[in-house]
């Protein structure tokens, strides 16, 4: 596993016995300036962009591009979500602007393992968690870092016990909302936790809800 730390640079100190630490937090699905104007504001540490075609919150080349020139001279890091995308395509757009590249689909350690020949920017692997067998593929991944979900963008939870014995640094995603966040920190101290559909109202981002999210983190 390669050195991290430009992307999580405390990850060292990471002790997942311990409450007392900064909870991380990334806001996913940012659409528009006003999305990432809110978080530069909240002083998020990281942002989400879907950059693969076929999901709600689909921004195309074009947007991300305007997105990212709001964050230039921001401490925010920027991650590039893809969903089984070619990696010639996020070689060709993407890659030089992106802080870390964040894999949602079915891409396997061979995947990764290729990516990496061509970059050296951070790899996050989203891992769907619904059975045991979920839960050791999170541990064995080789990515840098791994994300546990309930799925794309599902706005649902799943069962937060099945990855108590994971002791590596991860994010956790999946139904958080400010109303169950300080709760799934104190009992599962992830590395950072991950929201976008409780953020919206009709489908939009919602400054106040986002507000509410990071000050419930705490």
């Amino acid at each position: 596993m390669r050195d991290h730390r430009r992307l999580f640079p405390d990850v060292e100190e990471y002790d997942m016995d311990k409450i007392q630490r900064n909870t991380k937090i990334k806001l996913c699905g940012m659409m528009n300036p006003p999305d990432v104007i809110t978080a530069m504001e909240l002083k998020v540490d990281y942002v989400g962009f879907i950059l693969s075609e076929g999901f709600r919150r689909t921004i195309p080349h074009e947007t991300f591009c305007e997105l990212h020139s709001y964050l230039q001279g921001s401490d925010i890091k920027k991650v590039g979500v893809f969903v089984n995308e070619p990696i010639e395509s996020i070689l060709e757009y993407y890659e030089e602007m992106l802080d870390a590249i964040q894999l949602h689909g079915n891409e396997d350690d061979q995947y990764i393992k290729e990516l990496r020949n061509h970059t050296d920017k951070p790899i996050i692997k989203a891992i769907k968690i619904e059975s045991e067998e979920d839960v050791q593929r999170a541990k064995e991944s080789i990515a840098d870092c791994i994300l546990l979900d309930s799925g794309t963008g599902t706005g649902k939870t799943f069962d937060h016990s099945l990855i108590k014995g994971i002791h590596r640094p991860y994010f956790l995603a999946g139904g958080l909302t400010a109303e169950n966040v300080a709760d799934a920190i104190e009992n599962l101290h992830p590395y950072a936790v991950d929201a976008s559909s409780c953020l919206e109202t009709n489908g939009k981002k919602d400054p106040q809800k986002m507000n509410e999210f990071v000050s419930a983190v705490g």
